[in-house]
């Protein structure tokens, strides 16, 4: 795992090696074991590496013939692929997965990644077709940002190694911000940065003779299910070989491999399928929390038990959440709603300082096999459309949210008012998602009304709309759910903020089994009736895997993961901050010159929370969300200041990492 950077001139001036070093110098927490450039006159690209597979030769960027590639992630079947082009006659000189796709893509072009199983940001230079080839993996676990300025084409693993350039705005993007306090994240292409973009996941980019092409899609879910499909028990047994090789190819490392173990079925599954694969002995890590409404550390403690790994514990306090935000929003260079990224943060740091580089997490499943609460909403408010008399919907919605406490005191008048389904809403595409992006929308009241006006706010439902595809129509509403939270939060905030960034933050590589691409494909076209079997969650998963965990584990409600959220930020009594950073951030003066918030409305949310009434979901999102914007504001658009390239350390001198029959005229170079 690693970070990548690039220029490209579009006028054919020379790409800047001085850049290139500062652009990678923001990234060295990504990759801190070598870093390196390489100028090719008007293209440049950098990297900074976290070695991870062939540790001796493994170094980017890489050469072959007129190719060269700087690489940010993991090829998991490149030994297969590997063996597949030597007999097409292909010759390598490394045992990395890098060369393999520098080969493969000499003998596919394009079409390479349709042979790869894996997770990458990826670039490759074609000197001879004067060709830069842009590419990121299909379900968005890497992140790989864009912009374009006077001349010139830039990016990066990140966000800030884009703003090095002066000519790079840092501008905040109102309608980016919309889509956050709705969405939780982001719709690719778009950031909340008006100049940067996002190439969206399963999509390629191409650069050729200057003209920069719109990024191309080359992978999506089909959530079309098969007209006689094989029994439950034939399913079961094709899902569990999916899971064990999808663990399988993940454990292929030059160094030692951890796992998350949270308590809950997913990550209890996958350290237990890394247990029975690996010859290696396990260890697992975990975040715990003094709140019992948040903590899980008895069911993460029997796992540990049932596995007998060797299992390591982070407990994380409020005051600990509110030590680490700012930096936690520099990594993840975005507002969150909510604090819950913070606490992998700390776990990631830990897992760093007990000397691993790669961990493997339980993420997908809830999204590909039919596992969020969202999903069994969606199905009851459908039965309350079809009954609207019955009292049933409110007592199930009661029973769907055991750990919302202010829900629970709800009276069940307005538990039923929140299932007064219109013919309209049920016959809307997005209605399994209208009633949670409608309550998180509320949340923009707190913009200043010159920053997005009321009007432009409307149409942001249709730009999702808009993007469906043409199939859509035709899946069952369960599948338009799956596909929804697949396309929309996982990419945007789960795999990049909560994943992505707070790992590499700390220079450790996080892996998805259950998101192998062959997996997500077999469960898309599941009948819906098996991964939810009428509100039994996952229910094809727990059969496939019943041997593997504890009875308790799969058959315990599940309990999302969440953090102390405004609380964080509070001593006790509500009237004091417990950092010195969140009282001028939030100050009336600073909120009217940053011209994003209304001041106004953050001081009723303010003297809310201060009186201890800010309990309620959509309040701690607000305020989380208040903050996190103003520290973004803080960090990127007012103190932005480039890190110096001399800190980071050298690859071999002058002279390239790798070469493979490269060019005597490229003049690489690397980072001293």
């Amino acid at each position: 795992m690693c970070g990548i950077a690039g220029i490209v001139g579009l006028d054919r001036r020379p790409a800047s090696d001085r850049c290139l070093q500062a652009m990678i110098a923001q990234l060295r927490h990504r990759g801190p074991d070598a870093s390196a450039t390489f100028v090719d006159r008007h293209l440049g690209l950098a990297h900074a590496r976290l070695s991870i597979v062939d540790l001796e030769c493994g170094q980017q960027p890489m050469h072959h013939g007129p190719l060269t590639i700087s690489f940010n992630g993991e090829i998991y079947n490149y030994i297969e692929l590997r063996e597949t082009l030597v007999r097409k006659g292909h010759d390598f000189r490394t045992r990395s997965d890098t060369e393999v796709i520098l080969h493969a893509y000499q003998e596919y072009g394009e079409g390479c990644v349709e042979h790869m199983n894996g997770q990458w940001a990826l670039a490759i230079w074609d000197r001879h077709q004067q060709t830069l080839f842009l590419s990121r993996d299909r379900l968005g676990i890497r992140p790989l940002y864009y912009t374009q300025v006077p001349g010139r084409l830039l990016f990066a693993s990140e966000i800030k190694a884009l703003f090095v350039d002066p000519q790079v705005s840092r501008e905040l993007d109102p309608r980016g911000l919309g889509q956050l306090f709705t969405f939780w994240t982001t719709l690719a292409p778009r950031t909340v940065f008006r100049q940067v973009l996002e190439l969206p996941p399963g999509h390629n980019l191409m650069v050729h003779a200057g003209q920069v092409s719109a990024p191309s899609r080359y992978w999506q879910l089909d959530y079309r299910e098969p007209a006689e499909p094989a029994s439950a028990n034939q399913l079961a047994e094709e899902l569990r070989w999916l899971l064990e090789d999808a663990t399988r190819l993940r454990l292929r490392a030059d160094v030692p491999v951890g796992a998350y173990l949270s308590g809950g079925l997913d990550s209890s599954i996958t350290a237990a399928l890394a247990l029975k694969i690996s010859a290696r002995q396990l260890q697992t890590f975990s975040v715990t929390f003094s709140e019992s409404e948040f903590d899980e550390r008895d069911y993460q403690k029997q796992v540990a038990r049932f596995l007998q790994v060797r299992h390591h514990s982070l407990d994380c306090s409020g005051a600990a959440i509110a030590d680490v935000f700012p930096e936690v929003i520099r990594h993840a260079e975005t507002p969150v709603l909510r604090t819950a990224i913070a606490p992998l943060y700390l776990l990631s740091q830990q897992v760093h300082e007990l000397g691993f580089k790669v961990v493997l997490t339980g993420e997908g499943a809830d999204e590909i096999l039919g596992g969020y609460d969202l999903f069994k909403e969606a199905k009851v408010r459908r039965f309350a459309a079809r009954r609207p008399t019955s009292r049933m919907p409110a007592m199930l919605f009661r029973l769907l949210y055991p750990y919302l406490p202010a829900l629970q005191s709800q009276s069940v008048a307005m538990r039923r008012a929140f299932f007064q389904v219109s013919p309209e809403a049920l016959a809307d595409p997005l209605f399994s998602h209208l009633p949670r992006w409608e309550m998180t929308g509320q949340l923009r009241r707190l913009f200043a009304t010159d920053f997005l006006p009321p009007e432009q706010q409307r149409d942001l439902y249709d730009e999702v709309r808009q993007s469906l595809p043409a199939a859509f129509a035709r899946w069952s509403p369960f599948c338009q759910a799956q596909y929804l939270e697949t396309t929309i939060l996982m990419p945007g905030y789960l795999l990049s903020s909560q994943g992505d960034r707070m790992a590499m933050a700390h220079s450790v590589e996080s892996r998805y089994p259950l998101l192998d691409h062959r997996l997500a494909e077999f469960a898309a076209c599941l009948p819906a009736r098996l991964k939810m079997k009428g509100l039994r969650e996952k229910h094809l998963l727990k059969r496939a895997t019943a041997d593997l965990v504890p009875a308790a584990i799969t058959e315990r409600t599940k309990q999302p993961y969440r953090a102390p959220d405004a609380k964080s930020f509070y001593r006790q009594g509500w009237q004091q901050s417990r950092a010195e950073y969140i009282e001028p951030l939030l100050a009336r003066d600073r909120l009217r010159s940053d011209g994003v918030f209304n001041p106004n409305a953050v001081a009723l949310l303010r003297k809310k929370i201060h009186a201890g009434k800010a309990t309620g979901v959509r309040d701690n999102m607000a305020f989380v969300g208040l903050l996190s914007t103003q520290l973004l504001i803080d960090q990127m658009v007012r103190n932005f200041s480039p890190i110096e390239s001399e800190v980071l350390p050298s690859s071999s001198g002058r002279s390239p990492p790798l070469s493979m029959g490269q060019p005597a005229n490229e003049s690489p170079t690397a980072i001293r």
